[in-house]
């Protein structure tokens, strides 16, 4: 059986989401609580891996399960197993965080329906990206959570540069690649807006990201939210398809996932295998 969990962390205390020896991290803790549960290795599929320090609150992954394994869950419960899950696998993950107590929260747990691939079913990924431009928006409360940028940045500025950077288009210029993986990829939103507080909210979506590519987007347009360069320069770089000094990351603790989005049920198969085949 294919399970499916809906979960949340607040990426602060952890190097990233995958499995690295001698670190602590988002899939190391989840799958310590999984082998709690299930009482064997289980490894997680995510839908998207998230840099050192970013957080989520709209992740999905999926592992396998025996059937048997799934109604076990609920052996000695008057539940159904997706309850029993849901209340067990707080309990492990609580043992295994220990003084991070709450820093990985799962909402959901369910059998998935057929075809269902986190990573490879998906649409699109939508991260956000707060920002407070000037000491007078600097909230000690939320400084976990949003960049604090010394100069004011112009909102009109930010969106005409992003707006020529959508679409499908090879964006070596903003990611770190990896060695056999692509770098073309769909960016379907990258907008900026200011909340009645003041603060500045980025919203960046595409079919799939590749690394630091978000950070690296955001970093990049704040120049051009500062006037240091002509909104088209991102466009220019696009092009360019180099890193260079200029290729700078944004700050990861404002990074937020927020959401990932499938088609319907009936749909899910092929997608994950025209996503596979383009990735390959």
């Amino acid at each position: 059986m294919r399970i499916r969990l809906d979960l949340s962390y607040d990426g602060g205390p952890f190097n990233g989401w995958a499995v690295q020896p001698g670190l602590r991290t988002v899939q190391g803790v989840l799958e310590e609580a999984l082998e709690l549960l299930i009482r064997r290795p289980v490894r997680v599929t995510v839908a998207g891996r998230t840099d050192a320090g970013v957080h989520a609150r709209g992740q999905v992954v999926h592992l396998d399960l025996s059937e048997a394994e799934w109604l076990g869950l609920a052996r000695g419960h008057e539940l159904d197993p997706a309850v029993a899950m849901m209340r067990r696998i707080r309990g492990a993950l609580n043992r295994v965080l220990g003084d991070l107590h709450g820093a990985v929260e799962v909402h959901r747990a369910a059998p998935a329906p057929e075809g269902f691939d986190a990573r490879f079913s998906a649409l699109w990924r939508r991260y956000s990206y707060r920002i407070a431009d000037g000491p007078a928006l600097w909230d000690p409360l939320g400084r976990y959570s949003t960049l604090w940028h010394k100069n004011p940045l112009d909102v009109g500025l930010l969106n005409e540069g992003a707006a020529q950077l959508l679409g499908l288009q090879n964006f070596l210029a903003f990611c770190k690649p990896r060695e056999g993986a692509t770098t073309i990829r769909d960016l379907q939103r990258f907008e900026f807006a200011r909340g009645e507080n003041g603060v500045i909210v980025a919203t960046v979506q595409a079919d799939a990201f590749c690394h630091n590519m978000v950070r690296a987007l955001v970093g990049s347009a704040l120049y051009v939210g500062e006037g240091v360069v002509e909104p088209g320069w991102l466009y220019e770089r696009l092009l360019a398809k180099k890193r260079d000094a200029k290729s700078v990351l944004a700050a990861p603790h404002p990074l937020v996932l927020e959401e990932v989005a499938y088609p319907s049920d009936g749909e899910l198969l092929a997608r994950a295998e025209l996503t596979r085949a383009l990735r390959e």
